[in-house]
């Protein structure tokens, strides 16, 4: 049984809402991979965005390595996932504000961003925006199968 997702599917699932895992090499050699969970955006054949702060851990390794990978998933059954990889095409420094607002308000609600927004208005005038472009995609629908046996 097949449970690849189609292009359209996978594109459509990734511009969903969910909090993805970003996953960059480590070459310090001191650890696995790093991985750590981000808000980020995506609209269907675009690019993947992750804001992050620019003496991050995440944001130098992401600049160093040229690349990402993004991982999302459903966390009821039926599982679904789509995973993501491919070259940072450009880098914003700093963050266009209306990223950075387009971002808040897309995992926090109309009263609750400006809010956000506001309290950490510093720490965020710290950040960059990485983007993204999706070359290799891994992705699983156990919809199907999971139909099978109920």
């Amino acid at each position: 049984m097949d449970i690849g997702m189609s292009v359209e599917d996978r594109q459509n699932f990734l511009a969903g809402l969910h909090v993805g895992v970003l996953g960059v090499d480590d070459p310090r050699g001191v650890s696995a991979p790093l991985l750590v969970p981000v808000w980020y955006d995506y609209r269907p054949g675009g690019e993947v965005i992750v804001q992050t702060g620019r003496d991050s851990a995440k944001g130098r390794l992401v600049r160093d390595a040229g690349r990402f990978s993004l991982c999302v998933q459903d966390e009821t059954a039926p599982y679904r996932y789509v995973s993501v990889e491919g070259p940072v095409v450009a880098v914003d420094d700093p963050v266009p504000p209306a990223d950075r607002e387009a971002l808040a308000h897309r995992y926090l609600d109309a009263g609750t961003a400006p809010a956000y927004l506001e309290a950490n208005r510093h720490q965020l005038a710290e950040d960059i925006l990485l983007r993204m472009r999706p070359q290799r995609w891994r992705t699983a629908d156990f919809s199907a199968f999971a139909a099978e046996f109920s």
